[in-house]
């Protein structure tokens, strides 16, 4: 059986279940959230984390993943439009 290479470029391609493509994460983040949201982003610590426009300056919410922070953004949602 001959090798072209085909095998190892997919193999090089594929990235593991809990591998994360930042920018396509931040781009799906931004495209729900940034209407209300007016910083979203990954800090240097690891934490992808959201801002609120009407918040105060240090008030974010955070997740370890972008859908926890998508939890997170959902959670700050319902919160604020509570009575």
């Amino acid at each position: 059986m001959q090798n072209d290479g085909t095998s190892d470029h997919r193999q090089q391609q594929q990235r593991g279940v809990f591998d994360v493509d930042e920018d396509r994460a931040l781009d799906a983040l931004a495209l729900a959230w940034a209407d209300f949201y007016d910083d979203i982003g990954l800090g240097h610590d690891g934490l992808w984390y959201a801002h609120h426009m009407d918040a105060p300056d240090g008030e974010v919410v955070t997740g370890v993943t972008p859908d926890e922070l998508n939890r997170a953004i959902r959670a700050d949602c319902a919160r604020r439009a509570a009575p």
